[in-house]
C-alpha cells in the first residue's frame, strides 16, 4: 500500500536517463511536487535520471518541495546554453548529450570523429573532466549524504562483471553520478574503490529492484523518456544506431517488468503468498508517444527554450496522469505490463 504522509500518498520514483530529454523528467517532478498530494520514499535513477535525483534531493533538504523545484530549475539552467559553463565544460556537456543523438551537430561530429579513432584514455590521458567539476559545484553532496529524508539508488555498471551496481544516498559523491553517466567512448571508466564503472543505463535504466527490496512502498512511478516501441524501420546509419541504443538501454527495464508481471501472476493464482512477496504496483509517466515526436538529434539540444519546452511537456504529462490515476495509488498498478512485455 502507499504509505500516508500527512494525508499525502507516498510513492517511489524510477527515473530514466536519456540526454537532454532528462528535462522532461524535470517537468514531471516539478508537477508532482507542485501538486502536493504526493510524497516520495525513494528515487532510483541512471545517468541524467541520477542527476535529476540528486538535484531534487538537495532541494528537499534546503526547503522541502519548493526547494526541490527550485534546485531542479537551477540545475537545468546551469547546463543550458544560457548557463555559466566554461567553453570546455560546454563542449563536454554537449558531447555527453550528443552521444545519445547521432546527429549532424558540431558536438556530435566532434565526439564521433575523436572517439572513432581513439579511446578516452588516448585523447584525454589526464582524465580531465569539467563535467564532474561542474556537477560538484552544482550539487552539495555532503549535505545529501548527511540527510536521511529521501532514499536514493543510483545505478552504474561494473565494467569487470557487467553487473549493475547501486550506489546509495549515504555514499554519494560527484564520482558516483559520473559513474552512472559514464559513456565509455567519451569518458574514462570511473573507478570507485578500485573498480571501474560505466553508465548505469547498461544495467538498469532505471533500476526497479532496489525499490522493491529496500522500501516498504509498493507503488513505483517510472518516468520513461526512451521509447520501447517505434513503429518505423530505421534506415539511415544514425537512425539505426539510435534505435540500437534505445533497445540496449531499455532491455533491463523490460526484464524487470517481466519479473514483476510473473510474481504478480503467481500471487493472483495463489502460488505465492501476498505478504511474503511484494505485489509491486507499477505506474508510468511518459512512454505515451509524446517524446517520440522529437528527433534523436534533440537529445543534445541544451538551449534554454527547448529545455523549458521539454519541462512543460513533462508537467503536462504528470498532471494528466494525476487526474487519471491518483486514486489508483495504493490500490492497483496502472501500467499494463502484459501489453508491454508480450
Amino acid at each position: 500500500m502507499a504509505k500516508s504522509d500527512g494525508g499525502r500518498k507516498t510513492v517511489n520514483l524510477a527515473l530514466q536517463g536519456g540526454g537532454a530529454h532528462g528535462a522532461y523528467t524535470w517537468g514531471v517532478l516539478d508537477a508532482l511536487l507542485e501538486d502536493g498530494r504526493i510524497a516520495f520514499d525513494a528515487i532510483s535513477g541512471a545517468s541524467a535520471g541520477a542527476m535529476n535525483a540528486v538535484a531534487a534531493a538537495e532541494g528537499f533538504i534546503e526547503n522541502g518541495p519548493d526547494g526541490a523545484r527550485q534546485k531542479l530549475h537551477d540545475f537545468w539552467l546551469s547546463v543550458s546554453e544560457e548557463g555559466a559553463l566554461t567553453p570546455i565544460q560546454r563542449k563536454l556537456f554537449d558531447a555527453f548529450f550528443g552521444a545519445f543523438a547521432f546527429s549532424s551537430s558540431p558536438a556530435y561530429l566532434w565526439y564521433d570523429a575523436v572517439t572513432h579513432f581513439a579511446s578516452p584514455y588516448e585523447f584525454n590521458p589526464l582524465n580531465i573532466n569539467p563535467l564532474r567539476d561542474h556537477l560538484e559545484k552544482a550539487i552539495d553532496f555532503a549535505r545529501i549524504r548527511a540527510s536521511d529524508h529521501l532514499k536514493l539508488m543510483i545505478a552504474a555498471t561494473n565494467v569487470f562483471t557487467g553487473k549493475g551496481v547501486i550506489f546509495r544516498r549515504h555514499e554519494l559523491t560527484a564520482d558516483h553520478i559520473m559513474a552512472s553517466a559514464c559513456l565509455p567512448r567519451l569518458f574514462q571508466a570511473v573507478e570507485i574503490d578500485g573498480v571501474p564503472h560505466w553508465d548505469g543505463g547498461y544495467s538498469g535504466n532505471p533500476p526497479l529492484w532496489p525499490l522493491f527490496y529496500e522500501t516498504h512502498t509498493d507503488d513505483a512511478i517510472i518516468v520513461q523518456i526512451n521509447p520501447i516501441e517505434r513503429r518505423e524501420t530505421p534506415r539511415t546509419a544514425r537512425d539505426i544506431l539510435n534505435r540500437q541504443d534505445e533497445i540496449t538501454f531499455n532491455s533491463h527495464l523490460l526484464a524487470e517488468m517481466r519479473a514483476v508481471n510473473f510474481v504478480t501472476r503467481l500471487i493472483d493464482r495463489g502460488k505465492l503468498q501476498d505478504g511474503e512477496y511484494k505485489r509491486a504496483m507499477l505506474h508510468r509517466i511518459g512512454g505515451d508517444g509524446k517524446l517520440e515526436t522529437f528527433g534523436a538529434g534533440t537529445k543534445l539540444d541544451t538551449s534554454w527554450p527547448f529545455l523549458k519546452r521539454l519541462r512543460d511537456l513533462g508537467r503536462e504529462s504528470a498532471k494528466e496522469w494525476l487526474n487519471r490515476h491518483f486514486d489508483d495509488i495504493g490500490v492497483r498498478g496502472t501500467l499494463d505490463l502484459p501489453a508491454i512485455i508480450s
